[in-house]
């Protein structure tokens, strides 16, 4: 009998806490569909990104637009009664792509003289007034640059490797081909070379250039460096390999004194776990051409929807909730180390972080990264609230977040990268086109209620 009674009890109890769970699980996703609810009829990203990017345009950092869309963030957040909005200062480069670039094909037996789409890439040098002229030398790695060595001295390097179109995931195969870029002028420089061409950064063939930050190492002299289309790129190699070729490059580009920026911070404080804080944020500055309207408004606005909707919906949240907007992550990445170097020094935690920087396409999920100590357990705790995200068709995969939050990783919290679709994401990255136009409204509000969704979980049930 005794045995009976206790095994009543447990049956009572399990039935009890299955009930339980059930209500809680109910009740999550209840909210979470009010989530989507306010953020598909009553979303303000779309119009603050359409003044961001029409009103403003690109805000490269150190420019006049950089400093306006940090004036006009900061005002929209003070609107939405959130309990702090702060700026934060950083130093940042300033560099200014002067006249336009040119390139051209000068003495082709085949093709003749021929200009080329180009565009200087973020902190490279001018060539001066009158330009320079070279024999071209195509490589396809940084490894066979250095296989070179010395014969590229007093020439043009061309860096044609294209981003594999096998890779399914485009940010896969963008990493896979972007060292070229970051640090083959560099490199080139090293070895003698007096300009770089690289192919641009995109798996689609068309005439549209792609710029992008380059960096100098310390003692390596700086040569120009200039981004070429995908289809002149393919031109120059197929001449290249049939007779020597010269191309002209002329850019007036310069590095002047660094200035001061600004990220823009906003929070709402936690009713019972201040100290643990729960980042949204992307980065406020896009480069000088285009509107930067992919990168990074779109998760600028999308973090700064966030805070709206949580405050639309009468939310209190336990732990702080806090919006940074980022300055300089495209040249420099100035803001999101200072922020972080401010917040350590005020023994902040960051329990988890979202950073939206991979265009405002429809959301696919997020991917985690953390502290390799911490990250399986705190990885499994939140893949247990797939069944409220699956309906919206979100998932969670391992690996990366977002490099303004990448130096948060010591605190040891869980960081995160709101994933959209990114097959077309190159088509726009660091271009021209990258207009409020490729932006889909509702695409645009479906990334911020997927980050809503995912503050909403993270702060109700806290990652340990």
């Amino acid at each position: 009998m005794t045995r009976l009674i206790l095994l009543l009890i447990i049956v009572i109890g399990l039935g009890t806490h299955t009930i339980a769970q059930k209500n809680t699980n109910d009740e999550d996703a209840l909210f979470i569909r009010k989530i989507y609810d306010q953020a598909l009829t009553d979303g303000q990203a779309y119009p603050w990104l359409e003044h961001l990017t029409t009103s403003i345009g690109g805000r490269l950092a150190g420019s006049p637009q950089a400093a306006a869309a940090v004036e006009y963030t900061k005002q929209m957040l003070d609107t939405l009664g959130l309990d702090s909005v702060w700026l934060q200062p950083c130093m940042v480069p300033h560099w200014v792509r002067g006249e336009a670039e040119q390139v051209r094909i000068v003495n082709s037996d085949q093709v003749g003289t021929v200009e080329l789409n180009a565009l200087a890439l973020g902190n490279s040098v001018g060539s001066g007034k009158y330009g320079v002229t070279a024999e071209v030398v195509e490589v396809k790695s940084l490894d066979e640059l250095d296989k070179l060595g010395r014969t590229v001295e007093g020439k043009i390097v061309f860096f044609n490797r294209p981003m594999n179109p096998k890779q399914i995931r485009t940010f896969n195969a963008y990493g896979g081909a972007v060292d070229q870029r970051g640090s083959g002028p560099s490199r080139a420089g090293r070895y003698g070379a007096v300009a770089a061409l690289v192919r641009s950064m995109t798996t689609k063939h068309d005439d549209v250039p792609h710029t992008g930050g380059t960096f100098y190492e310390p003692g390596d002299p700086q040569i120009p460096a200039v981004a070429i289309s995908t289809n002149d790129a393919n031109l120059l190699s197929r001449l290249v390999e049939k007779e020597p070729v010269r191309v002209f490059v002329r850019t007036m580009c310069q590095m002047y004194e660094k200035k001061q920026s600004y990220n823009v911070v906003g929070e709402i404080r936690g009713s019972e776990k201040p100290e643990e804080i729960i980042l949204v944020g992307g980065h406020l500055d896009s480069w000088d051409v285009g509107q930067g309207a992919h990168d990074d408004g779109a998760g600028c606005v999308q973090s700064m929807d966030v805070m709206y909707h949580i405050k639309q919906l009468g939310y209190q949240p336990k732990r702080t909730i806090r919006c940074v907007l980022f300055m300089n992550e495209e040249n420099g990445l100035a803001g999101g180390r200072a922020y972080a170097d401010i917040s350590n020094a005020n023994n902040e935690f960051h329990m988890a972080a979202i950073e939206s920087d991979a265009g405002g396409f429809s959301p696919r999920g997020f991917r985690a990264d953390a502290d390799k100590t911490v990250f399986n357990k705190k990885f499994k705790q939140v893949t247990q609230w797939l069944p409220l995200l699956e309906p919206y068709g979100l998932r969670f995969d391992k690996g990366g977040s977002g490099a303004d939050i990448g130096p948060l990783k010591s605190q040891k919290g869980l960081l995160f990268g709101l994933a959209p679709d990114s097959q077309r994401y190159f088509d726009y990255h660091h271009t021209h086109e990258d207009l409020i136009g490729a932006v889909n409204q509702r695409e645009l509000e479906l990334g911020a209620a997927a980050m809503t969704s995912l503050v909403y979980l993270l702060d109700k049930y806290g990652v340990e």
